[in-house]
């Protein structure tokens, strides 16, 4: 990371230095150049860290009768996979909890285990909520609050849904919400279930 970098992450906590101050504290602290550094690089240990790592938040959708919908979903930071949650008009306490249950029995069958759930401060995300996942060993991360590039993957997976699917249609109600998302997500269950169909 560079003294700009160093800089700027210091400006988003507040707190203002010049350069020359950030070159004398790293050069006190014995810290070089980060391609000198032993150990891993940032890179390197992101990659390592992605795979038992996964990110959740909420999309807003308006249908056309002007009513709210929230969309549940988790990302998988490494394969970028979304595992849909649902949708709902009232993402109240028992719902978010019922999801997040069904979400660990799902992410239980994966190969590697996940560890870490990073999530906002929404107060949709409850208590009971967090208390799922840390039942099945898996840490709650809280990114800072207003700063939406500490969770980018989910961030992303919102702007993607909206410019290439959700911006182009008339959303009629949950059930046809939950159908566009499903397909957006996995095409290959619209091909599995018109086969079924067959």
């Amino acid at each position: 990371m560079g003294l700009s970098a160093h800089r700027g992450e210091l400006k988003g906590l507040g707190v203002v230095v010049s350069a020359t101050t950030v070159r004398n504290v790293l050069r006190e602290e014995c810290v070089g150049p980060a391609g000198g550094r032993p150990g891993s690089s940032w890179r390197q240990f992101l990659q390592s860290q992605a795979k038992t790592l996964i990110a959740v938040d909420f999309v807003t959708v308006d249908t056309i009768w002007l009513r709210r919908l929230y969309v549940l979903f988790f990302i998988e930071v490494a394969t970028r996979r979304v595992h849909f949650a649902g949708c709902t008009a009232h993402p109240d306490d028992g719902w978010v909890t019922q999801r997040a249950r069904q979400v660990t029995w799902t992410l239980a069958e994966r190969p590697e285990p996940v560890r870490s759930l990073v999530c906002d401060h929404d107060r949709k995300f409850t208590r009971s909520f967090d208390d799922v996942f840390q039942g099945a060993g898996i840490r709650i991360v809280r990114t800072p609050i207003q700063a939406p590039q500490a969770n980018g993957i989910a961030e992303r997976f919102v702007r993607t849904v909206r410019s290439e699917c959700l911006d182009w249609l008339l959303i009629l109600n949950t059930g046809h919400l939950e159908r566009v998302l499903t397909v957006f997500i996995d095409p290959a269950a619209l091909l599995s279930a018109a086969l079924a169909g067959c």
